[in-house]
């Protein structure tokens, strides 16, 4: 009898697995700790905005939660999967990033742990580093591979490039493959090459001497320029004042110029003698005169935290401008955290010890930059450990440079080492295929800056 009655519990448990939910809805609904917040759709494909309980600092995981958001593009469970990251905020459109549209694959995109509303409350900012983050996309990817069982890609562009860099330096074995779009690799902060970089970006030197000179000329008007902007209506309360955050803008012009323009663009810089009005134009077309104001980086306290933490960050060349600056040093990620999140040291070790996994232990990494980019000036680079790794970099790229972008014969290669990774057949005409707004264009990384 005993016996009989486990064999009729057994069936009766193959009965329940069999009936378990077969659509997507139902069986996102059903991994614990994911909550459904919307749901639509996007050509053919089904989207979802979710969220999932993470521990605030995954050290102590029955401690202190909070909710992070991402999203879902869903074609089929037998395609690949992406999990892509922008390293900022969640995009409001959910949209096929480039490597997505390779393979025809499935897409997660996720937000960043503390940009709002993935943020724990309180917060405590020492639980915001690069493992903790690594470690939110490791519980994602445990919970999804549970629907999701073909091959896995990263992905993201800047800030969401080193991002899935470091994903993959914590948990090698996540994805099968990663490919980082424009991502910074600030290895030794204190030695940076980006100053003289910038100094001889692109193929006409009498460009950058014409910035130098819009940068004189900024400070030169700077009583007329704060008077419109203040005159406008921003504040400039995280800066110390108008003229700090005019300053500031001015020693990013020519970084700004070159991360977001093209060669053709140095037509449009004012030589000498240029008036306050066209002054005023050529920095609203090309930097954004909002930015620099308490609205423009509040958004990115997270950003410049980490920045200031872990990261690293550019130091703003001031030769140029030297003598005509009240506040020189300003432009460094303190000024823009409120002064109530304190920064803990420097960790000088985070970025080495990344930098040694990319080159002694990395496998299956694709890199793609962009040539006169001032973020691709200090590049990830492989190594003599490196396996089955590409890195390219666009003739005359900015900030958006992409596969797409590459010549003829890079761009084959590394469309074929997408698809091979993925274990996808899908053509490179797949790039069209329902692509819609790329989370990682141009644009979308303008408006976040990175």
């Amino acid at each position: 009898m005993a016996f009989g009655l486990a064999t009729t519990q057994v069936l009766a448990t193959a009965a329940v697995s069999s009936a378990a939910p077969s659509d997507i809805k139902d069986r996102i609904a059903a991994l614990p700790g994911v909550r459904i917040i919307s749901e639509g759709t996007s050509g053919t494909a089904r989207t979802f905005v979710l969220g999932i309980q993470q521990p605030a600092d995954h050290r102590r995981p029955r401690g202190q939660q909070f909710e992070q958001r991402f999203s879902l593009l869903h074609k089929d469970d037998s395609k690949p999967m992406v999990l892509h990251t922008s390293g900022y905020n969640l995009s409001g459109t959910i949209s096929a990033s480039e490597p997505a549209r390779l393979v025809d694959g499935n897409q997660l995109s996720v937000e960043q742990r503390f940009f709002t509303p993935s943020r724990p409350a309180p917060a405590d900012w020492d639980d915001l580093n690069i493992w903790q983050a690594a470690s939110d996309h490791h519980r994602i990817v445990l919970a999804f591979k549970r629907i999701y069982r073909a091959k896995w890609l990263s992905t993201g562009a800047s800030k969401g490039g080193m991002t899935s860099i470091y994903h993959r330096r914590f948990f090698p074995r996540d994805v099968d493959a990663t490919i980082a779009y424009v991502a910074p690799n600030d290895v030794v902060n204190d030695h940076d090459v980006y100053g003289e970089f910038i100094r001889n970006v692109g193929n006409d030197p009498t460009c950058n001497r014409r910035l130098e000179g819009v940068q004189r000329q900024l400070l030169q008007n700077r009583d007329a320029l704060v008077q419109r902007l203040e005159a406008r209506g921003y504040t400039y309360k995280q800066f110390g004042g108008a003229h700090r955050a005019l300053e500031v803008l001015v020693l990013d012009t020519p970084f700004t110029f070159w991360q977001y323009g093209t060669q053709d663009q140095c037509a449009l810089v004012p030589g000498a003698g240029a008036s306050v009005d066209d002054l005023w134009t050529f920095i609203d077309k090309t930097v954004g005169w909002d930015f620099y104001t308490d609205a423009g980086v509040a958004p990115y306290d997270t950003y410049y935290y980490q920045a200031g933490t872990q990261l690293g960050w550019p130091e703003a060349d001031e030769s140029a401008v030297r003598d005509l600056l009240r506040y020189p040093g300003s432009s460094v990620p303190r000024t823009m955290v409120p002064a109530e999140i304190e920064f803990p040291r420097f960790d000088r070790y985070a970025m080495k010890d990344v930098d040694r996994w990319v080159r002694y232990e990395g496998s299956r990494l694709l890199f793609v930059y962009g040539q006169n980019d001032p973020w691709s000036a200090e590049p990830f680079r492989l190594g003599p450990g490196t396996r089955d790794s590409l890195a390219f970099a666009v003739p005359g790229g900015n900030h958006g440079s992409n596969i797409a972008k590459l010549p003829e014969k890079e761009r084959a290669a590394a469309t074929a080492a997408v698809q091979r990774w993925a274990g996808a057949s899908t053509s490179a005409s797949a790039l069209s295929l329902e692509a819609g707004p790329d989370p990682d264009s141009l644009d979308a990384l303008r408006a976040r800056r990175g």
